[in-house]
């Protein structure tokens, strides 16, 4: 052969290197796809996490009573619409001070060394609590029926 190519070999060329661009176009095709898809799918998780939001906050009744636990038993309930200030004594001194004011209630003082009760949000909505680890403190916020279910039986 003289270095030329026939037209037979011209041919196989082509179509060779157009099916290679073809597998490209192809492989390019596929990843925008995926983008795509997952540019969906993260638009569809962020709607369905502000729908639970949504249906959470909405379906979320107002409390009627403030519910005291010292060490598991109950320390006293108290009205959430009063305006009051409880001290919570234990072995003689004030280990916590709650505060109820405008439907909502506060952990204003304890006698812990991390105070993260404290630094917890005031409460107002049915199911919500404060916790005192080291004081072994719970105050919570009661419906205006009491029920035997909880949140996830509901």
């Amino acid at each position: 052969m003289c270095g030329w190519t026939s037209a037979a070999d011209f041919i196989i060329m082509e179509r060779r290197q157009m099916h290679k661009q073809g597998q490209e176009d192809k492989g390019q095709a596929v990843k925008r796809i995926a983008k795509a898809d997952f540019l969906l799918l993260f638009v569809l998780l962020l709607l369905g996490i502000a729908g639970v939001f949504t249906v959470r906050i909405m379906t979320q009744k107002s409390g009627a009573s403030v519910r005291v636990l010292v060490h598991g038993e109950i320390y006293g309930t108290y009205g959430i619409e009063q305006e009051q200030s409880i001290k919570i004594r234990q072995n003689g001194s004030v280990t916590n001070v709650l505060q109820i004011s405008e439907g909502k209630a506060k952990m204003v003082q304890a006698d812990c060394p991390d105070k993260l009760c404290v630094h917890q949000n005031a409460i107002a909505k049915q199911g919500e609590t404060i916790v005192c680890l080291p004081n072994q403190v719970v105050v919570e916020i009661e419906g205006e029926e009491a029920s035997d279910l909880d949140a996830v039986a509901r």
